[in-house]
């Protein structure tokens, strides 16, 4: 019902390109961040995608508050920003089990193909780890913009 209305809307079909539009700058900071985490610390991978997921909440608050809505002006920038953040906090919380339960079959997939037999790169594990990640961050995009819209930027006509 949300989705159909947000879907004939004109507003906010815009409003939901320009999230997925946001989603995607936040996708790129959030992979860009995962894998130089994983590709030159020796941190665990599941922690590497909570860090890389925390910075991209910050790009992408910055990105929704100024550009996808700028007229949500009602509530103060701190009441917006926790507000982002927990609907972000149970985003992780939904994001993680879901990388968590992927990423071992995956990498064990792209192991068992041996796609590039003769190169170094990319790696089983790097292929297992972003295909797990891109997943996760779809199953969450969906989840962030129907409780931002209606919570964080409820203000908006």
């Amino acid at each position: 019902m949300i989705f159909t209305k947000t879907l004939s809307n004109h507003a906010e079909r815009t409003r939901f390109l320009k999230f997925a539009v946001v989603g995607t700058i936040g996708a790129v900071v959030d992979f860009g961040v995962f894998n130089l985490l994983t590709g030159y610390t020796t941190i665990h991978p599941v922690l590497a995608s909570v860090c890389s997921f925390t910075v991209a909440i910050m790009s992408n608050f910055t990105w929704n508050r100024y550009w996808t809505y700028p007229d949500s002006r009602s509530k103060s920038l701190g009441k917006q920003l926790s507000e982002f953040t927990m609907v972000n906090i149970v985003g992780v919380g939904i994001r993680t089990p879901v990388f968590a339960y992927l990423d071992k079959p995956l990498t064990e997939l792209f192991a068992g193909l041996n796609i590039f037999p003769n190169h170094a790169w990319p790696t089983p594990q790097f292929l297992g780890h972003n295909m797990a990640l891109a997943i996760a961050v779809v199953v969450v995009l969906f989840w962030n913009y129907f409780v931002n819209r209606y919570w964080t930027y409820n203000d908006v006509e």
